[in-house]
């Protein structure tokens, strides 16, 4: 059925649509109200940039999935984003989300502690911080009230004999040792969270008056440190918007575009005070501005749970969006979302709105060119070579083993000539006996494209390129089994002496000059698979020798075994585990645990 016929008989009902190109890779997920108005505006409008009309003109197909609300159909397109990552949707890079500081109210002696993730419970989140360190934050909270911040577990019965060297510093009320009270180190609480949530006063006096007696007594080193967090406590008390009330907590959005780029900006506002601002940037490969900022709202907050009270956005959007439903139920509240037009709120958005032009000028020359430069390398490859795909996707395999044992194949995938790690896959070798790459090489292959249909996220996109290490003999192979699957794959090695590289039907190698860019591509490729490939043979090289030692303690069966490889994931876990930690896996006694600790010491 064609595109056209298959417009047509597209429902007016709430799901998820799911583009394809013509090798039935997965290049954009979205979500509609309705399916037939929204699919329909790509292939009918003609007023789309060029991205658009890029990512348009690569569609050879296109599923839906219908649902039945719009708020399904978010968390839907939400869940298939994640785990297809289409090269055309809006895709926050990986990495470490904010900072925030967690108050455990569950614990009998509240401690605090830097957390990223938000999860649900009896604990109070403050932040998010950057610019400023919560570390230097609670170092504060510690000089004013000793708040413990160690993991330890406190038991009435348990009682330390000594304590940690924030004790003896005197920032630290010593709970783990009975030298306080839970009543007494209750009271301290109420003050830590007042502190938290921007009324500053008394710690800044605390601070100021523990300096100076550290002045009078010469200890000036304490003195320096507690002046560093005087600055600090200043420092939070110049970023309060002196319009805003104390307890606004406000998350205020920019937008600046061009032709290649969005830049979205947010300004984060707690307690009235302005913690920091964060640019975010993306290829412009969408309809509107308003689906874009949809899209980007959608992966922010699943990545940032601690709601504000109220949203300032900078252009018009539908209100009633499923998105908006989201947040609310998620915050268990009503989030005033507003697009301000006069005031303090349309300054703030104002000045988002600078904040994400400056980044976009000072960056989008930069990403263009870095764009436009890995495209002229990947071109460059496919001519040098004689391919007949652009390598936009290359998987590269390495084999790992000694002397064929614990005989591993690592699977390395480049996106447009960038690392993608999350599509990096990693095989056993199950059938092959002895030290031989050529047949592990084969079964990994195989068992790779025999996933082609999977969901899984790397093995169901196809590549344009697979570069392996060998000579013609393996690449005939390769192409072989490839043929056998139907598939259109260009197939090259790259030989490590003499940096050689083979394709298919040339029976001489090609040899480029060792500074060129799409050598260096190459080769990054090349020892990346094989650094992955000597991580993975290690970790199961090791696992191996802690399950031999782990049999010759007697006592410990089958059993056992699995549960301590279950509880503590890896070796280096298990290394560090004390006699106690041990003794937490069922049926694990003192002298099975001292026994484990002994027989895994002989390991490096």
């Amino acid at each position: 059925m064609s595109i056209r016929d298959k417009l047509q008989k597209l429902p007016l009902s709430p799901g998820v649509y799911i583009m394809k190109d013509k090798f039935g890779n997965i290049i954009y997920i979205g979500k509609a109200r309705r399916l037939k108005n929204r699919v329909s505006q790509y292939f009918l409008n003609k007023n789309h940039t060029e991205k658009v009309k890029s990512m348009v003109s690569q569609v050879a197909d296109f599923e839906y999935i219908l649902t039945n609300s719009e708020l399904d159909a978010l968390v839907l397109e939400c869940n298939l984003i994640k785990k297809h990552q289409p090269f055309y949707n809006i895709l926050l890079k990986d990495g470490k989300s904010y900072p925030y500081i967690k108050l455990d109210l569950d614990e009998d002696f509240p401690k605090l502690e830097v957390v990223r993730k938000i999860k649900k419970g009896n604990a109070k989140y403050f932040g998010p911080y950057f610019g400023i360190s919560p570390y230097e934050v609670i170092n504060a909270v510690n000089y004013a009230y000793p708040i413990r911040t160690c993991n330890k577990k406190i038991k009435d019965n348990n009682k330390m004999k000594k304590g940690c060297l924030n004790y003896s510093l005197g920032l630290c009320s010593a709970p783990c040792m009975c030298k306080i009270t839970k009543d007494e180190y209750a009271k301290f609480i109420p003050k830590v969270i007042d502190f938290l949530n921007g009324k500053d006063e008394s710690v800044y006096d605390i601070i100021c008056k523990k300096m100076d007696q550290a002045v009078e007594i010469e200890n000036f080193e304490l003195a320096i440190k507690l002046r560093d967090l005087k600055f600090m406590l200043l420092k939070l008390r110049e970023r309060s918007v002196t319009a805003l009330n104390k307890t606004s907590n406000i998350d205020v959005f920019g937008l600046a575009k061009n032709d290649l780029f969005f830049v979205f900006s947010v300004l984060i506002i707690r307690q009235g005070k302005m913690m920091g601002v964060k640019c975010y940037s993306f290829d412009n490969s969408q309809i509107d501005d308003e689906q874009m900022l949809i899209s980007f709202l959608t992966q922010y907050y699943i990545q940032n749970k601690l709601l504000p009270d109220k949203i300032f956005l900078p252009i018009n959007v539908d209100l009633e969006d499923a998105l908006f439903r989201s947040l609310d139920a998620d915050a268990g509240k009503k989030i005033e979302i507003n697009i301000p037009q006069k005031g303090i709120n349309k300054q703030l958005i104002v000045q988002a709105n600078k904040n994400a032009e400056e980044y976009l000028n000072k960056n989008s020359d930069l990403e263009n060119k870095k764009e436009r430069k890995k495209m002229e390398v990947l071109e460059s490859i496919k001519n040098t070579l004689g391919l007949r795909n652009l390598p936009l996707r290359m998987e590269c395999y390495d084999i790992s083993n000694i002397s064929g044992t614990n005989s591993v194949c690592s699977m390395v995938v480049f996106l447009n000539g960038t690392k993608a790690s999350k599509h990096y896959r990693k095989f056993k070798i199950k059938e092959v006996v002895g030290p031989n790459d050529f047949e592990s090489l084969k079964e990994s292959i195989t068992r790779r494209l025999e996933k082609l249909n999977s969901d899984d996220i790397s093995f169901s996109m196809v590549p344009d390129l697979i570069m392996i290490d060998g000579g013609k003999g393996q690449i005939n192979t390769c192409r072989e089994l490839i043929k056998s699957y139907n598939q259109d794959i260009d197939v090259i090695s790259l030989a490590k002496k003499q940096e050689e590289i083979f394709v298919e039907d040339n029976p001489l190698s090609i040899k480029l000059s060792k500074d060129t860019p799409e050598l260096k591509l190459l080769q990054k490729l090349r020892d990346e698979a094989h650094r992955f490939a000597i991580t993975f043979h290690r970790k199961l090289r090791k696992k191996s020798q802690v399950i031999s030692l782990l049999d010759e303690i007697e006592g410990l069966g089958k059993i056992r075994k699995e549960a301590l490889i279950e509880k503590f994931k890896s070796v280096k876990r298990m290394k560090k585990a004390s006699v106690e930690e041990l003794m937490q896996v069922s049926g694990i006694t003192v002298k099975i645990a001292s026994e484990i600790v002994k027989k895994l010491e002989e390991i490096d």
